[in-house]
């Protein structure tokens, strides 16, 4: 079975409300969907959330990158799944001169990876959860439900103890909460927050690389009495080797995100006991077999890791990221599925939001388990081209 048409699209999708921390402020996303035909007429899709202030990447570096990749010569008949899944881990796009961290086209061979391998577990029967069963087998563990954790920015006025008591009532274990927010008071935020969750939920801090190397100790160990569990990119990545001397003041684990975006950062990241988990997340990471190397890199020195989500990801990287979760053992945390409450035009004809208490079922069709709608689509594509000339 072979690849006849491979298409990217940049798509635009107004999100529902503000989204605010500490690097960005979000009122709509510009994503990469890719679509992918093989010969017998299956079709799937991939997506991937180019995002500057994280991997390097935008929109048109992302397609320019695509253009300049030899994909044609790379997609090779496959005459079974597990021919496919070989295939798409062996993808690369074509270099970027000075990146040494090997992150720039991560988002974009991310939703070419997710494409192919939606195409071709359609064709042949398989859901992308057996991906990890195939791939990494010492982490594979199905689960027929996955709970995610909610999150909150920086509500204004009432909505700031609304969310908090929201999450409580409506049964979540775990909430993320974002900090170093100018003009907020952390101390009194984290307070109230914990306050009205109550003492039973899981409470983690992502700072979005807020505070510099010389004050970050010091600010985490003044939320530390509020029961937090982990903080997120405390510092720039510029300055993520002062995590080392970070860690040794304060008794609470430290997660990198904006630092931990490939294989490259993994390594530097075990080698100088900067953190104790890595967020991964597929777009970021560069796809879904990328994160699952790096969730057995992470075992593999002693560290945790949890599945996070980029803003305004449609239902197609939901989908991806719902396979992950309910197929890879030991995720810490798990964030992700928003569609309904997060993003304008979700793209799937099912809804895959999570529901109460953040439980949401895995998904067990094939490729990634949803049907994208094509209307819905074209609404949101703002220009499309074919990859293979």
């Amino acid at each position: 079975m072979r690849v006849v048409e491979l298409e990217a699209r940049q798509v635009r999708v107004p999100l529902r409300r503000k989204v605010t921390h500490a690097s960005h402020t979000r009122t709509e996303t510009d994503n990469l969907v890719v679509r992918c035909v093989l010969a017998d007429g299956t079709v799937g899709y991939g997506e991937g959330v180019p995002r500057d202030y994280v991997t390097g990447e935008t929109i048109d570096f992302s397609l320019d990158l695509l253009r300049r990749s030899d994909l044609p010569a790379q997609l090779e008949p496959c005459p079974d799944f597990v021919a496919a899944v070989h295939l798409t881990e062996r993808l690369r796009l074509a270099p970027v001169p000075g990146d040494d961290r090997g992150i720039r086209g991560n988002a974009a061979r991310c939703a070419v990876e997710l494409a192919v391998l939606d195409a071709y577990g359609r064709a042949f029967g398989e859901p992308l959860t057996n991906v990890t069963r195939l791939v990494a087998p010492d982490l594979y563990e199905f689960r027929p439900t996955v709970r995610y954790s909610g999150v909150i920015g920086n509500p204004k006025g009432w909505k700031a103890r609304v969310y908090p008591l929201v999450y409580k009532l409506a049964g979540f274990r775990q909430v993320k909460l974002k900090v170093g927010i100018p003009g907020t008071d952390d101390v009194k935020r984290v307070r109230r927050t914990r306050r009205w969750l109550g003492s039973g939920i899981d409470l983690r801090l992502d700072a979005n690389e807020a505070w510099s190397p010389a004050e970050a100790a010091e600010r985490i160990q003044a939320l530390e009495p509020f029961g937090i569990t982990s903080v997120e990119q405390p510092v720039r990545h510029e300055d993520v080797a002062a995590l080392a001397g970070v860690r040794k003041q304060i008794n609470s684990p430290v997660m990198l995100d904006e630092s931990l975006c490939g294989m490259v950062d993994a390594e530097r990241a075990a080698a100088g006991g900067w953190c104790d988990l890595f967020n991964l997340r597929l777009s970021k990471c560069g796809g879904f077999i990328p994160s699952l190397r790096l969730a057995q890199m992470a075992r593999r020195h002693g560290l945790g890791y949890q599945l996070g989500c980029q803003v305004g990801e449609t239902a197609v990287l939901s989908a991806a990221g719902r396979h992950f979760a309910a197929s890879v053992a030991d995720l810490r945390y798990v964030e992700g599925s928003y569609d309904r409450h997060l993003v304008g035009e979700a793209l799937a004809v099912e809804d895959i939001t999570f529901g109460r208490g953040g439980a949401a079922p895995a998904l067990t069709g094939s490729g990634l388990g949803v049907t994208v709608d094509p209307v819905r689509l074209d609404v949101v594509t703002k220009r499309k081209e074919s990859l293979l000339g």
